[in-house]
């Protein structure tokens, strides 16, 4: 017989009201729930699974890491996008090898590292200080200018932390533009650039690219003294498997 908790688990699959009914009722319960959602995860589909992904991150229990790290070997990108998220957030045990696998079969799968897995997976091994990034030291100290709470760099430096990272050799993959309001940092449009790399041309011409198309970013970003950039960037070992 099917108890009220397997039966919430089997509803993560359904609409996305029920699903999200369900997953409110889970995270009610707590760890109570977990072995059930642990149980059923593999029954469920790939939306089940993301929504089993959201009540172990929000329920913080442990014993969800080894199903957190089958899920890095699922057949859906998204997922295992969110299972790597989940890992570092969760600050689980024994994730890091796992990550690291993830990272490779993807890049295997030539997988462009500015997709959404790869930076999901690079964002986790930096978060349990398994990848440490570059940040050359003009970029470090433009940082530091800013607010405690403030989401990046004053974008007024956008310009100079763009040749800062091109100078030692970094790609930017893509940039992020926020406005500090009233203790608020909603997200705002930026300037709708959209670029795509070769990933099979030399770094340095990737860097400059990255470079050319980040100016041409920076010439249009929006302005503000609350204004804050925040670019994603990667070393030349993370794309040669070198972490």
């Amino acid at each position: 017989m099917t108890s009220p908790v397997q039966a919430l688990v089997q509803q993560l699959d359904s609409t996305a009201d029920e699903s999200c009914d369900a997953s409110a009722e889970l995270i009610w319960i707590g760890s109570d729930a977990i072995p059930a959602v642990i149980d059923g995860l593999p029954s469920l589909g790939g939306f089940g699974q993301l929504t089993a992904i959201e009540v172990f991150q929000e329920v913080g229990d442990p014993r969800c890491g080894p199903a957190l790290i089958r899920l890095l070997e699922s057949d859906n990108p998204t997922v295992r996008e969110w299972a790597a998220v989940a890992l570092a957030s969760l600050e689980i045990d024994g994730a890091v090898e796992p990550l690291r696998r993830a990272y490779r079969d993807c890049l295997a799968r030539a997988t462009p590292p500015d997709w959404t897995e790869p930076d999901g997976i690079r964002w986790a091994l930096t978060e349990l200080g398994a990848r440490t990034p570059v940040v050359p030291q003009l970029t470090a100290r433009l940082r530091a200018i800013a607010a405690d709470d403030a989401p990046g760099w004053p974008s007024a430096h956008f310009t100079e932390i763009i040749n800062d990272l091109a100078d030692h050799a970094q790609v930017i993959l893509y940039s992020q533009f926020w406005r500090v309001d009233a203790g608020r940092t909603p997200g705002i449009s930026g300037t709708g650039l959209d670029w795509e790399l070769d990933w099979t041309a030399p770094w340095q011409h990737l860097v400059e690219e990255s470079r050319t198309w980040s100016l041409l970013e920076a010439s249009e970003s929006p302005a503000g003294s609350n204004v804050f950039v925040a670019p994603t960037w990667i070393d030349r070992a993370d794309l040669f498997l070198e972490l």
